[in-house]
């Protein structure tokens, strides 16, 4: 009876022990979705597009790898996708409000990690510049080549290239930076460069930046990203390093009081937009557009591994107000409402609920403040991990009723370029008996227009040699990649190897040319501290700016004459610096020049004879030239002096240079006498040159004279 009595209680604790592991592991799994889902990287912004870009899902297992689509403007990027600019192309990205990097053509750019603590990239070919504008503590920034990997510690304007021979060239325009490669660490500050050999541990030089190339680089630069409000002040080196953060936008744009400066995009806001203070929101961004505008229906859908479909807008301002923040209809006008600025903002593909009126129309309006969003991503099979298990939305969504909010098309155009003019009117009856949905792709009708935006989507051709050559060069970090849930297989996907530990604790033997290229100032590199010509220094960089743009456009030619220029200028600052043996050499010239139009004048009766005189003086730096004739009248208290002889002038000794130094401006009256006295009486010529010189200084007297005194 005892055993039979025990037999149900068992029964009920081992049932009960079933449903607490149960709900253990349904709480774990969802726990673990959540974390997984929070874990999601951050998206970078393609923030411009200059001739042909093309974009490269390389994590996505639905397309081809060796695919390549149009990149466009405020196309998102995250982990895995590749960007890389053709010939006479190029790019700027945003990897937040302040980084970015503007890779030039035939240049190739990894996306490995965005995280809050890290961004990562991968150069493979190419060259990029790095304009970091924050970076903070705790934080890191590093760009990955196939000769090591360049760690940017500090704020600053780096360029990282890989040269002809295969090496990899870090150059510190401004901030600072750690150099990891096979051979060991080593830094780079403030105006130094770095060459890396990919090939053995020997070969590194450190060296000094060249201030022309590097005012054409900057230049070039910040003539790319503020086209309008540049003013060229940047084509001086030593200009930007007195004043690197004029063309800040953190400290001008006021967008960065209501934005956290992790968003991409937010530099734009001040210009296409203002900020207003709305009731119950807070300050809120509204754009300069037509009445009766309505967000989210200029643009078109894309399909973007792992976070789905995504909006890309057509409007140049669209890409924080549409993937961040909500947007609130007042007082007859569209407010964007971002999140609060000391929050870390979280990447959202579209922030929009799709309402699947039927199998041959789809619509879908944005989302307001309070209305509820999940976070997902999808798995190489296209299956949602969602935050929370649902995702159909429950309650009423704020701007269902606004006049015109709810954007309605044919699923036949759900692949097109969507514009007002294809949006179709439907009865807001109609819209308030479906009940809207976040994930498109857990309504079949959505799902197939979804995936169809992959075959509309315009290619770009990529020759297969570049591809295979991208796809088969490895890159070395200086950190391994942290694997995003949605790809476990990061490392070997992309070909990226971490540096061994014994590298990383040895220092980099590099050959030091540092003292060889120091750069000097622009006064203390002519003779004499003459000032330069700045007209011609300023025709000269704006040159090689072009030059420098060209090159990095591809042009050959270019390339070749902007070398010739460096090395022409290089060579002429080593010719200045020797201000002794230019001086020897000018007073050379000096010299010989006087003793060439002395013997001319000889050669010519009719040249005075003080034009001789005058060339007798080798220490002057530079001759005086001749007055006109008209103003040689000479001073009347000169005339009694012409008619008394001065025979013992005649007998005078030779002078020595060394006086001559001293009467350089008291021997010029004599000059100016010579040719209004010579018509009259001819011989008496030099008799006030001879009592003048007797005053001053033994004067030699021409050949000529002595001949015509018996």
């Amino acid at each position: 009876m005892n055993r039979l009595k025990i037999w149900p209680h068992a029964t009920l604790i081992v049932l009960g022990c079933a449903i607490v592991v149960g709900a253990a592991a349904l709480f774990w799994t969802k726990y673990e979705r959540t974390a997984e889902a929070r874990a999601l990287p951050n998206a970078a912004r393609i923030a411009r597009v200059d001739g042909q870009v093309g974009l490269n899902h390389s994590l996505d297992a639905s397309s081809a790898k060796a695919e390549w689509i149009e990149a466009t403007v405020n196309t998102p990027i995250t982990i895995g996708d590749r960007v890389y600019a053709r010939d006479n192309s190029r790019s700027e990205l945003a990897f937040s409000g302040r980084n970015f990097a503007t890779i030039d053509a035939n240049t190739s750019l990894d996306i490995l990690d965005l995280s809050q603590q890290r961004t990562q990239v991968a150069l493979r070919d190419g060259a990029a510049l790095f304009d970091i504008g924050s970076i903070a503590s705790g934080q890191s920034f590093e760009v990955a080549t196939p000769c090591g990997a360049v760690d940017l510690e500090q704020p600053g304007i780096y360029q990282i290239a890989l040269d002809q021979n295969g090496d990899a060239v870090a150059t510190t325009l401004s901030g600072e930076a750690q150099v990891v490669g096979q051979g060991g660490n080593s830094r780079i500050d403030k105006g130094e460069v770095l060459t890396i050999p990919c090939q053995g541990n020997s070969g590194a030089v450190m060296s000094r930046v060249d201030a022309g190339q590097a005012g054409a680089l900057l230049d070039n630069h910040f003539r790319y990203r503020y086209p309008r409000k540049y003013d060229g002040r940047y084509r001086n080196y030593y200009t930007y390093l007195d004043d690197p953060y004029y063309y800040d936008p953190y400290r001008s744009a006021a967008s960065y009081d209501y934005v956290s400066d992790y968003i991409p995009g937010v530099d734009d806001l001040d210009d296409y937009g203002d900020w207003q203070y709305v009731s119950d929101y807070g300050y809120a961004w509204h754009p300069r557009v037509d009445a009766g505008w309505v967000p989210y229906q200029s643009g078109y859908w894309s399909m973007d591994y792992p976070f789905g479909l995504t909006w890309v807008s057509n409007e140049p301002w669209g890409y924080a107000p549409y993937h961040y923040g909500r947007w609130a209809y007042a007082s007859n006008q569209w407010f964007w409402v971002p999140e609060p600025v000391r929050t870390y903002p979280t990447y959202s593909p579209a922030l929009v609920a799709f309402i699947p009126l039927s199998q041959s129309s789809v619509g879908w309006v944005a989302l307001g403040p309070g209305d509820p969003y999940s976070n997902w991503y999808y798995d190489p099979n296209w299956q949602p991990v969602y935050l929370n298990r649902t995702n159909v939305i429950q309650e009423r969504i704020v701007n269902i009723n606004v006049p015109g909010a709810v954007t309605v098309v044919d699923t036949r155009n759900f692949n097109r370029a969507i514009d007002p003019t294809m949006i179709s009117r439907i009865d807001p009856q109609t819209v308030t008996r479906v009940r809207p949905v976040l994930d498109p792709l857990a309504v079949d009708s959505l799902r197939r227009a979804a995936f169809e935006t992959h075959a509309t989507q315009r290619r770009i051709s990529v020759p297969q040699a570049i591809t295979q050559r991208i796809d088969n060069t490895r890159v070395v970090t200086n950190t391994a990649p942290v694997a995003p849930p949605f790809s476990r297989d990061l490392a070997r996907v992309l070909r990226v190897e971490s540096v061994p530990d014994r590298a990383k604790d040895q220092k980099l033997q590099f050959r030091d040319e540092r003292a060889a290229t120091a750069p000097q100032p622009a006064l203390n590199r002519l003779p004499n501290g003459a000032a330069p010509n700045i007209a011609a220094e300023q025709a000269r960089e704006r040159q090689m700016a072009e030059l420098a743009r060209r090159s990095s456009r591809g042009d050959r030619s270019a390339r070749t004459e902007l070398r010739q220029q460096q090395v022409e200028q290089q060579r002429a600052e080593r010719a200045m610096a020797q201000p002794a043996q230019g001086e020897r050499v000018r007073q050379q010239m000096q010299t010989q020049g006087p003793l060439r139009r002395q013997q001319r004048q000889i050669e010519m009766p009719r040249v005075p004879p003080p034009v001789i005189r005058h060339s007798e003086q080798p220490q002057r730096v530079q001759p005086q030239p001749q007055p006109p004739p008209q103003r040689r009248k000479p001073p009347v208290e000169y005339r009694p002096q012409i008619q008394r002889p001065a025979p013992a002038a005649v007998q005078q000794p030779q002078p020595r240079p060394q006086v001559m130094r001293q009467p350089e401006r008291r021997a010029a009256p004599p000059q100016v006498q010579m040719p209004q006295v010579k018509p009259a009486q001819p011989q008496p010529h030099p008799q006030p040159q001879v009592e003048r010189q007797q005053k001053q200084a033994p004067q030699a007297k021409p050949p000529e004279q002595k001949k015509k005194k018996p």
